[in-house]
């Protein structure tokens, strides 16, 4: 029997310090238009796509798995995620913010964040505020390492491939 799974990143809570280098690094790695560089000027909210645990003695960033039969993909109702290669990602613009993939995800790694939407009616601009669902998406969009594993001082992320079927 073969069980394929999907890559994801995971953590070493004996290694992790910490210093929020992989939540900065997410944040700036998924800035439009910053070639995921992450020196520069955060002119906005830091919203990684992970999220950080801590407690007393231990301290780690709890991730998306994407999980191979992935329970957000079959509760959205409106298709808004979706699988891609390795990842399940969040189309966020088709998002509805129904909540309904925060509740069912096994392990907590999908939040909801406020996007303004703005739109240019008669030449006036009118701003809305719609929730949309948002997670680790594996940095998809630059088809290399993850920005938090790359950028942990202390090797604390690993990216975790399928190597070979069970």
């Amino acid at each position: 029997m073969s069980v394929d799974f999907n890559s994801f990143v995971v953590a070493d809570p004996s290694k992790c310090i910490g210093c929020r280098a992989c939540e900065i690094a997410c944040a700036a790695g998924h800035r439009e238009n910053n070639n995921g560089k992450t020196i520069g000027t955060m002119n906005r909210v830091v919203t990684p796509k992970l999220f950080m645990v801590k407690d007393e003695g231990m301290v780690m960033p709890i991730q998306c798995r994407h999980c191979e039969d992935a329970p957000c993909i079959s509760a959205c109702p409106v298709d808004a995620i979706l699988k891609s290669g390795e990842s399940v990602i969040i189309n966020e613009n088709a998002c509805i913010g129904c909540k309904t993939c925060t509740l069912v995800c096994p392990v907590g790694a999908v939040e909801l964040l406020p996007r303004v939407e703005s739109n240019i009616i008669t030449g006036q601009i009118e701003t809305k505020v719609k929730l949309a669902a948002y997670k680790c998406d594996l940095c998809s969009e630059n088809g290399k390492e993850p920005v938090c594993v790359r950028e942990c001082p202390k090797d604390a992320l690993k990216l975790v491939r399928p190597k070979e079927k069970i």
